[in-house]
């Protein structure tokens, strides 16, 4: 599967790489093959807390960083402490699991972890560091429906059928928001899939408070899958169903999901001479030990979802 950001910079891109073509293959008649020798940094500490008001369990994931060229999955880790308490002195106490998840159930203590406008203060006890971080449960506005749309064949794609959501930005500037989508319970989950906005629109300064999400976000709910012959499919067939679930987020989540999708998705090939440097992503949780350095991000959101399945016969055909 290959995402692309939306049907017009697919088309765009094609283009460009057919005009480039003939450039690029002049620069790169003789190539030399060098195997650089990296020094490796030390094991940080990664954080992945990204809560919700979900009556649902709720996990936070303590992982270590490992060195660029070792492959695998990161080494989990155990023996921590790890609680999260609201600005009303509610304490929600995460159980480690062994493997380097700490799970929370709101039935294990009756209590909902997620209040609009309260503030929540996360806290990890590890090897006698203490590392912390604050995140303020933002509103999110509800989505009023999901569409779908006919699009006849082109060069890029066959016939297909295209979902939209339609929620409006709530009032009021510097609302950030997560938009995550699932074809048929699969969450759409590649890095070039990370659909976030501000207000209504990709970025701050766009002057779009209040309204509708613009297309190219509510098109970004469409997954872009190729077959066997890298032809490009149509994103959803009759009886496929789409779920669009909207996450408050805070602007330093914003940040640091626009940061981390800069990072790992890669252009690779001639492309990455001009792209964004790898660097570690600025992170929103401190450590009580300078030499203890620690990554990743600690959020809380409030979520609104809908969902729809597509009955082809009712999508207006316009051929």
């Amino acid at each position: 599967m290959k995402r692309i950001k939306s049907k017009i910079s697919t088309k765009y891109n094609v283009s460009v790489i057919l005009v480039m073509a003939g450039f690029l293959a002049a620069l790169v008649s003789c190539e030399d093959q060098i195997d650089p020798v990296l020094e490796e940094a030390p094991p940080q500490l990664v954080v992945d807390a990204w809560l919700n008001n979900q009556l649902t369990g709720q996990t936070v994931r303590l992982t270590r960083t490992r060195p660029y060229f070792n492959q695998g999955q990161p080494e989990g880790v155990t023996g921590a402490s790890v609680i999260v308490t609201d600005d009303q002195g509610k304490q929600f106490t995460f159980i480690d699991q062994n493997n380097g998840s700490y799970g929370w159930s709101p039935f294990q203590d009756n209590m909902v972890l997620g209040e609009v406008g309260s503030t929540y203060q996360l806290r990890i006890e590890l090897n006698g560091v203490t590392y912390s971080a604050e995140s303020t449960l933002n509103p999110v506005p509800t989505i009023d429906s999901i569409t779908f749309r006919f699009e006849e064949k082109d060069f890029i794609f066959p016939d297909s059928y295209w979902a939209e959501f339609w929620s409006r930005d709530l009032i009021g500037v510097g609302n950030t928001y997560w938009i995550k989508s699932y074809k048929n319970g699969m969450y759409l989950s590649n890095p070039d899939e990370i659909n976030i906005a501000f207000d209504a629109g990709f970025s701050e300064g766009g002057n779009i408070d209040g309204l509708y999400f613009i297309p190219p976000i509510r098109d970004l709910v469409n997954p872009i899958d190729e077959a066997p012959d890298d032809t490009f499919l149509s994103p959803f067939a009759d009886g496929d169903s789409v779920f669009v679930e909207i996450n408050s987020i805070s602007n330093e989540a914003f940040i640091f999901l626009n940061e981390m999708a800069l990072q790992i998705n890669r252009p690779g090939g001639f492309a990455e001479l001009f792209a964004t440097p790898l660097a570690n992503v600025p992170t929103n949780i401190s450590s009580s030990d300078p030499n203890e350095a620690v990554l990743g991000f600690f959020n809380v959101s409030a979520v609104e979802g809908l969902g729809k399945r597509l009955n082809t016969d009712e999508v207006t055909r316009t051929n």
